[in-house]
């Protein structure tokens, strides 16, 4: 859907809008048709264009969430929330336009250049989100996990995945031997944005000015909303970030938060190739295996980022092939034959005998040394 039908559609969700200036606006292409409009009165106006069922009741489930904040929270958060200003049905898919908020969305490497100030910024916006009243979810009927029902539910996927039969065996192993270690899971579940990233975090210069795409609010793990950070290659950013959210939040974080956000990180690939199954997406699941060959490679060379408070369990090789057993052939039958004269060694002979010796084949060393630096993993935008 190309933006002038979008802001065809938004003329007829929003009364009196009447658009001057379209554009595209980036989204998760794979869910979404979006665009950026501008009316006769410079307003801004964002619209979004389900592209199936399951992504138009995800901006319903957003509606109703941002319903549910009161303005008496909106007004206590350091950032702005998006408003509904109008919605068009069409079929079963419903269109969205949202009133639009100053700011703009950067890379995470454009987020790293923005130094402490921005660190802070977002370790206070995203302490914010966290510290939100839990009512604002049961209320709303939206999903709520203990720490122990979580990580029940990522064992779970985690088979769900496994039976595709396109992960490595070693990042099976992995993921499983982190979702057992206990100790990882003790955490106190909190309200998780549950889809942020860079791309939903509004920037004005070091400012965090607004937090979007609110479909996949819940009470769970707050570890998820910090995946997308590891992806950041710069660890001041990532501890003033860290910092600045253990001072604002009202309880102290746990010490594995950062482990399994960079589980959720890689995880996310599995995720992933099990909805592009789902969809019977060949280029959904093409795409996620060669991230995930991709990631084992990383792992491989590098270690990885440390995702269990255990050692991981060496990969096991496969045993060496056994040779079928061979009947023995049946003994020839022995000919007759006259013994032959007995002949007496001269005196002066010397009998002589040929040792053969074998030579060890030398044991295989470990070769180079190893780079324990810790990975980054880019997480996949949803």
């Amino acid at each position: 859907m190309t933006a002038i039908e979008l802001a065809a559609i938004a003329s007829a969700a929003v009364p009196g809008l009447n658009v001057t200036a379209f554009g595209p606006e980036p989204d998760d292409a794979a869910d979404f048709n979006a665009a950026l409009l501008v009316d006769s009165e410079n307003r801004r106006w964002r619209v979004r264009a389900p592209k199936h069922a399951e992504a138009s009741t995800r901006l319903e489930t957003e509606r109703e969430v941002l319903r549910a904040f009161s303005p008496a929270i909106r007004a206590e958060l350091p950032f702005l929330l998006p408003t509904v200003a109008g919605t068009v049905r069409q079929g079963e898919l419903i269109t969205f336009v949202y009133s639009h908020i100053a700011g703009k969305a950067e890379s995470v490497e454009d987020l790293a250049a923005g130094g402490p100030a921005l660190a802070l910024e977002v370790g206070a916006a995203i302490a914010a989100i966290h510290d939100l009243p839990q009512e604002l979810v049961t209320n709303a009927d939206l999903p709520s996990y203990t720490a122990n029902e979580f990580r029940q539910r990522k064992l779970n996927e985690l088979d769900q995945a496994a039976t595709t039969g396109k992960i490595p065996p070693s990042l099976l192993l992995r993921w499983e031997h982190a979702m057992e270690d206990v100790a990882l899971w003790r955490f106190n579940a909190s309200v998780v944005h549950g889809d942020l990233h860079e791309d939903n975090i509004l920037l004005d210069g070091t400012s965090v000015t607004a937090v979007m795409g609110w479909t996949d609010l819940r009470i769970g793990d707050p570890a998820d909303d910090f995946a997308w950070l590891v992806a950041i290659n710069d660890p001041a950013f990532v501890d003033t970030v860290m910092q600045a959210y253990a001072a604002a939040r009202n309880e102290s974080p746990d010490p594995h938060l950062l482990r399994r956000a960079a589980l959720s990180a890689e995880f996310a690939l599995a995720q992933w190739l099990v909805k592009g199954f789902a969809a019977d997406s060949a280029r959904m699941v093409a795409d996620a295996e060669s991230m995930l060959l991709t990631l084992k490679a990383d792992i491989d060379a590098h270690g990885g980022q440390p995702i269990s408070t255990e050692p991981a369990p060496a990969v096991e090789s496969a045993p060496p092939a056994v040779p079928p057993a061979v009947e023995p052939a049946p003994p020839a039958a022995t000919p007759t034959v006259e013994p032959a004269p007995v002949v007496e060694p001269e005196p002066d002979a010397v009998a002589t005998a040929t040792a053969t010796s074998t030579k060890a084949a030398p044991v295989a060393g470990s070769g180079e040394d190893v780079d324990t630096t810790a990975m980054k993993v880019i997480p996949l935008q949803n």
